[in-house]
């Protein structure tokens, strides 16, 4: 069955979260006077993310809301009790640096380019559609996608197979005619896969070790890969 439209992730996929959530960290230890308090910004950032796995998690089960895991971050991460009015405010602070570092990656644009006149795009994201809609607005490329859908809006969140289904509903096609493009092996391409998707793994940092799932080091490399051309060492999925 041929490819007629991609589904994309978007953070550390199309845009570089990692480094906004470096340089967005860093400034905000910096104005917050918490700079040393956590032994840097590395450590730091990963104290951050350990909050934020334990919180989405949380949320994904249904256990809490979008707003309460943001709030239980906040807490987990300086170990202090927050009102929510006084977590809210802490967030809010963070994400003005944070956003005021964000990119997309060199190669975003010009891979929509090419891909523009043979498939059609959207978005399937494990966040909220407030935040990414109005990052992908931000960033300049919202009119790629023709639809933008995220767990915290629709109710289930990847790598469960509803959330992938959600998406190709959306678009009115089969599981079999969508391609899905993120940089997580498991909750990204294995859980597309498994959902009846081409899952497509695009793992930039050159990790590998994952023979049995389609991956690509550069999004340059997915052209080629949709039309069903195998050079990068991904499986023919095409058959």
């Amino acid at each position: 069955m041929a490819i007629r439209a991609v589904l994309w992730d978007i953070d550390d996929t199309i845009f570089d979260y990692a480094t906004a959530d470096r340089a967005g960290m860093r400034r905000h230890l910096r104005d917050e006077g918490l700079d040393g308090v956590f032994g840097g910004t590395e450590e730091a950032l990963r104290r951050w993310r350990e909050a934020t796995v334990l919180h989405w998690a949380r949320f994904a089960a249904g256990e809490t809301s979008w707003e309460e895991q943001r709030r239980d971050r906040v807490r987990t991460f300086l170990g202090a009790p927050l009102g929510d009015d006084e977590a809210d405010a802490w967030f809010e602070r963070y994400l003005a640096h944070y956003e005021a570092a964000w990119e997309l990656f060199p190669d975003t644009v010009p891979v929509l380019d090419v891909l523009a006149a043979e498939y059609r795009h959207a978005v399937l994201s494990n966040s909220s559609l407030l935040n990414q809609d109005r990052k992908l607005r931000v960033l300049g490329v919202r009119d790629r996608f023709e639809a933008v859908l995220c767990a915290a809006d629709i109710g289930v969140s990847k790598p469960d197979a509803a959330a992938f289904h959600a998406a190709c509903d959306r678009l009115g096609l089969a599981p079999g005619e969508v391609a899905y493009v993120g940089d997580q092996p498991d909750i990204d391409a294995r859980g597309a896969a498994e959902a009846g998707l081409l899952g497509v793994w695009l793992d930039r940092s050159g990790l590998g070790g994952r023979p049995e799932l389609a991956r690509i080091t550069d999004l340059h490399q997915l052209p080629a890969l949709l039309r069903g051309d195998t050079r990068f060492g991904a499986p023919d999925t095409f058959g």
